[in-house]
């Protein structure tokens, strides 16, 4: 398959310049776009040919989702940026369970709310995660004893050749937030479509647990800007106790601050915090709990641009 560019389709040199990134994340943090593309046609039909026109040309291409947990740079990022926002959820019906199809762009609290509409069960975890299904595919993304794999039957990935294949889930490698294309060395490729396996239940049964889960975050997460969890959990133990015993809570970069509720969020309190406060706040928490508890914190979150 072809990806040249057609008559209609946009070149990067006719995208936005210069676009601050940071309404584009939870944290409203992050610096200018070199060039900026927002994707809302679930074919993707002008994105394919943009993404080409990228890597033929050697220049970075940076996918964010819902932007939940990437921290941007305050000077932004180079060469192509592109915000998924494309969404179309189709369902096959099989009776006992059905199998749904979705773009990547679809924010995942959506796609919850669709299962629950029709009386599917096993994305309840999602109802209060502020992401995309391509990130979820890729970062293994979960919560409340649930993830992406565990669902997930397969995904449509385009490389840099316009090659389309469909890896089953097998061949993610899933783990902990980790999966077979998180460690992909060469990043050129762009997560399309995913596919589904669902049984169904009495809608009254998923909406109970759907509030459950919501009720969880009230009480546990704290509101505000924040990226989510900043840290992997280390194995048999869990970061914000670990930051909570390092005597962090409250503890502050800047206008970023370690949050008082939940130890593994930073709240941005301030319009005038910079992704710098929070990435000067990450390395103080790893170096101090790596001082006190002798565990060394793993980002779950996403570094993106330069910090020297």
């Amino acid at each position: 398959m072809s990806l040249d560019r057609t008559p209609h389709s946009p070149s990067i040199e006719s995208l936005p310049r210069g676009q601050r990134l940071a309404r584009f994340t939870a944290a409203r943090l992050g610096g200018p776009a070199d060039y900026l593309y927002i994707a809302k046609d679930p074919s993707y039909r002008d994105l394919i040919p943009l993404l080409n026109q990228a890597w033929t040309r050697q220049l970075p291409v940076t996918i964010i989702g819902g932007g939940a947990n990437v921290l941007i740079a305050d000077a932004g990022l180079r060469g192509l940026t592109v915000i998924n926002r494309a969404t179309r959820i189709e369902l096959d019906d099989r009776g006992d369970m059905a199998e749904i199809e979705v773009s990547s762009g679809a924010n995942l609290i959506r796609l919850s709310r669709y299962c629950e509409e029709n009386c599917l069960t096993g994305m309840e975890w999602a109802i209060a995660v502020p992401g995309t299904v391509g990130g979820a595919v890729v970062n293994n993304a979960g919560a409340h004893g649930g993830d992406i794999a565990s669902a997930l039957t397969r995904a449509l990935l385009v490389d840099a050749m316009g090659r389309e294949r469909w890896f089953r889930v097998a061949e993610m490698e899933y783990a902990y937030r980790h999966s077979r294309l998180k460690q992909r060395a060469d990043r050129r490729f762009f997560i399309k479509r995913a596919r589904f396996r669902l049984e169904r239940d009495e809608r009254k049964r998923i909406q109970e647990r759907m509030n459950d889960n919501n009720d969880y975050r009230r009480r546990t997460q704290p509101p505000g800007a924040s990226l989510g969890s900043i840290f992997k959990n280390p194995p048999g133990d869990f970061a914000g106790r670990l930051i909570e015993a390092a005597g962090l809570k409250g503890a502050r970069a800047g206008s970023v601050e370690v949050s008082p509720i939940h130890a593994n969020f930073f709240v941005n309190t301030s319009a005038e915090a910079s992704a710098r406060d929070y990435y000067e706040l990450i390395g103080l928490v790893q170096e101090r709990v790596r001082e006190a508890c002798g565990v060394q914190l793993e980002l779950e979150i996403q570094t993106l641009g330069e910090w020297d």
